[in-house]
């Protein structure tokens, strides 16, 4: 039910930044948004956690991106932001957004939605 909406990625220089943009849509009443990410994938690799936020507002990053990338969400519109600085060759990947709801009906059960990817190039 849930669809996931990424945009924002593109070609960029090394050291140069990125915005990617994910919105949530679809979404019932009878849902709420937990956690919300993003990963990135390579071909032949798996998928990686880049950032998540959760509904708290407390963020985790992956080692690689700590102090270059900051995870933000926009808890009215359903969508959470990837602002990315100081990009690096190695952070070209396939984007995914990552979105998790909780129902709040009967068993509390938690879902997890993939947005289609947006690809991020980093590149001189």
């Amino acid at each position: 039910q849930v669809q996931l909406v990424e945009s924002g990625g593109g070609l960029v220089q090394p050291g140069g930044s990125l915005r990617l943009s994910c919105a949530a849509s679809g979404r019932t009443f009878n849902i709420n948004i937990n956690t919300m990410g993003w990963y990135r994938q390579t071909p032949g690799n798996e998928r990686e956690l880049v950032a998540a936020i959760t509904n708290s507002d407390s963020t985790n990053y992956a080692g690689s991106v700590k102090g270059r990338f900051t995870i933000s969400r926009d808890n009215t519109k359903d969508t959470v932001f990837l602002q990315m600085n100081s990009l690096r060759p190695e952070d070209t990947a396939v984007y995914y957004c990552y979105v998790r709801t909780i129902a709040t009906r009967g068993y509390a059960k938690k879902t997890d939605y993939w947005g289609q990817g947006t690809q991020v190039t980093v590149s001189s």
